[in-house]
């Protein structure tokens, strides 16, 4: 397998629809356009509406990407592209138009797992990842804690996931309740700055001695806000202190685990990467304990935090480099495709073995 493929990598596993191309870990170009507008007033993602976006997006994207590059769609080399986990219909989309492309170039095609994505992301700004590392993805639809090591060639050890609730998504459900717009993670942040974390006593779920050490809940917590909301019926609900105690609740939990799990596996670099990664508290208080443990911290920049084409093609650019079988044209969607690797495709062992 050639070694100087240009990438185009393609994502629209929710509302963002992404492209993004690399070339040899760097970083040539990346366009998102976001459906979230269409969204905002059901408070939340719907799945036919995202679909239909994606649709109008596609191609507008992708030469938005290849202007920024300066390229032609013909020096695309390769082209990857997430094939879950996701929405069932924007996952589709995303993948038919990606198989097109490859097909009309004749290049290889290589299906993505949208985690292994993110994990990816921090490549673009910080170079490889240390072998190994501990990654925390904290998003609207994830929150997972996983050991990494060779992302193209080892297998992607998954510590522990949400059983419930993932934390960004607990951030839009209180958001509702405190009365404040979607997407709540944004809105709960900009709240909290004139708000006392100590004014409220919400629990910290999972974390007591005989609870899973890596395993997320936040289901709790969201209850939790919603009764203490509940409790001020007929009173001035104190939003600010609302917000900034339920976002002290979610950063102490995340940061627990991942400097735990960095601790068990004597890890030395902790990566923080998904939308949640922009929370300011999550972000200060993981600095002010790694810088504790003697662990590095890397976060990418935030246009790389949330959902984006550059992630994907950034694995697609390490599995080309790694010598890694391209996908079948018959390869399909899984919306809620388990993270062992990071490819999605009968290839995986070449990858390995390489």
């Amino acid at each position: 397998m050639a070694t100087g493929r240009i990438v185009l990598g393609i994502e629209s596993s929710c509302d963002e629809t992404g492209a993004g191309i690399v070339a040899q870990g760097r970083l040539l170009a990346h366009a998102v356009a976001s459906s979230m507008d269409e969204h905002a007033r059901f408070g939340g993602v719907v799945p036919e509406i995202a679909a239909r976006a994606h649709l109008h997006s596609f191609a507008p994207v992708v030469q938005n990407a290849l202007d920024q590059a300066d390229l032609k769609l013909s020096d695309i080399g390769a082209v990857a592209v997430t094939t879950g986990p996701g929405l069932s219909g924007a996952l589709q989309v995303g993948l038919a138009g990606a198989k097109t492309l490859a097909y009309a170039l004749d290049v290889p095609l290589y299906g993505v797992h949208h985690l292994a994505g993110h994990v990816a992301a921090d490549t673009l700004e910080h170079g490889p990842l240390p072998d190994p590392c501990v990654v925390l993805i904290v998003s609207g639809g994830h929150t997972s804690l996983l050991l990494v090591r060779d992302l193209a060639r080892d297998p992607i050890v998954h510590l522990g996931d949400t059983l419930d609730d993932a934390a960004g998504e607990c951030f839009d459900k209180v958001a509702r309740v405190l009365g404040l717009p979607y997407p709540g993670g944004p809105a709960i942040d900009r709240a909290a700055r004139s708000g006392d974390p100590r004014a409220v006593a919400f629990p910290r779920p999972l974390t007591g001695p005989k609870d899973d050490l890596y395993a997320f809940s936040f289901s709790g917590l969201k209850t939790a806000a919603a009764r203490w909301a509940e409790g001020h019926a007929g009173r001035e609900l104190p939003v600010a202190d609302g917000a900034a105690s339920l976002q002290e609740a979610v950063a102490d939990v995340l940061t627990r685990k991942a400097l735990a799990a960095c601790r068990d596996h004597g890890v030395r670099t902790l990566v923080v990467v998904g939308g949640v990664a922009a929370n300011s508290r999550v972000r200060a208080l993981t600095e002010e304990r790694c810088a504790a443990e003697g662990v590095r911290l890397r976060v990418p920049p935030m246009t790389l935090c949330t959902d984006n084409g550059a992630m994907i093609a950034a694995v697609g650019d390490l599995l080309v480099r790694a010598g890694a079988e391209p996908a079948p044209w018959d390869m399909s969607i899984d919306p809620s495709a388990p993270l062992t690797y990071a490819a999605l495709r009968p290839g995986a062992a070449a990858a390995r073995a390489a």
